[in-house]
Parts: structure tokens; C-alpha cells; sequence
């Protein structure tokens, strides 16, 4: 298995564990990706996103409202203010070794380290969208988020997530 950790700085020789603003009530980890779900941080760190995914168990309405325009089986979806950070910045994926490394959220790819890890190695990540693009995975840009993120949750639809949701535009009812 491998596991990755994705960052906008180039020069990491050591993660240290530490707490994350939204997960205070966690004592300090290294966070870690698997292969499989490194898509969902082809983004700028705090560039709010909504990723959700076709699975059996939606219904007819929700399956053509959230997938009735599109072949791919995963769609993400931003706000357009950050179309130009997106295209602007390199990520840098470090590959983590996994020995020390436990399985925290297994739908999302989550994996922690409650020790410091050294990286293997660091690849810069350029052109996100198109990765996602030669994926299969449809990337969408709307002005805000709240809309999508309330009819999600009120969807049939439960493998989703909803990424630094803070950073998203407030929009008033």
C-alpha cells in the first residue's frame, strides 16, 4: 500500500505529529492519504471542495440530479473564486512509508501516525485538474458551495466528504 502526504511546501524531511484545527479533541498525528483516494488533494490546502461518489444505494431522483449530466462516477465540485489558485499552485506529494502508519477513516483513504515519519521520496504535482481530467473525474466549478453541500446532506447519497468547508463563501437565506 502507499501512502502519501500532500503539501505546498517543497522541503519536508520530517512530518511531526501535530493537531489539526478540526480535530482538536485528537492528540497530534501525521495524516496520510492512500493511493486510491489522492485525487481528493489535487487542490490548494485550503481551497474549499465537495467530492461525492455513484454508488448502489442512491435513489432514481438523487442519481439524476448529482449524476444524470455525467458517465464519470466521481464528481468534484469548487468554487469558482479559486480557479486561479488551483491552476497557480504545485503541490508537492510525499510518498510516507507505512509501517507506522493505521487506518483512520477507510471510506475516505485516511490513514494516521502518532510518530514522526520521514518521507521516502517528493514528487511536485502540477495540472490537477487534468490528472482528475485523465481520471475520469468530472470537476465542476460553481460561485459558492452551501447550495450543494445542504442538498447533499439531504441526499440518498453517503459517500461523500467535504473539505475545509470553512474557507467556503457564506451565503445568506
Amino acid at each position: 500500500m502507499t501512502l502519501y502526504h500532500f503539501s505546498e511546501e517543497d522541503d519536508i524531511s520530517i512530518f511531526k505529529p501535530r493537531v489539526k484545527d478540526n480535530r482538536k479533541n485528537m492528540p497530534p498525528v501525521v495524516w496520510a492519504i492512500d493511493e486510491e483516494h489522492q485525487f481528493t488533494f489535487f487542490f490548494p490546502r485550503s481551497c474549499p471542495r465537495i467530492v461525492y461518489t455513484k454508488h448502489d444505494n442512491i435513489n432514481e431522483q438523487d442519481f439524476i440530479r448529482f449524476f444524470g449530466t455525467t458517465k464519470a462516477n466521481i464528481v468534484i465540485t469548487v468554487e469558482t473564486n479559486w480557479y486561479n489558485s488551483i491552476m497557480n499552485t504545485t503541490l508537492f506529494r510525499y510518498e510516507l512509508p507505512n509501517d507506522s502508519c493505521s487506518i483512520f477513516d477507510e471510506t475516505a483513504g485516511y490513514y494516521i501516525s502518532y510518530e514522526e515519519v520521514k518521507p521516502k521520496c517528493m514528487t511536485p504535482v502540477n495540472n490537477g485538474i487534468e490528472r482528475l481530467m485523465e481520471m475520469n473525474i468530472e470537476v465542476r466549478f460553481t460561485p459558492e458551495l452551501n447550495t450543494l453541500r445542504n442538498e447533499l446532506l439531504k441526499s440518498t447519497i453517503k459517500d461523500f466528504g467535504i473539505h475545509k468547508f470553512d474557507n467556503a463563501i457564506r451565503t445568506i437565506r
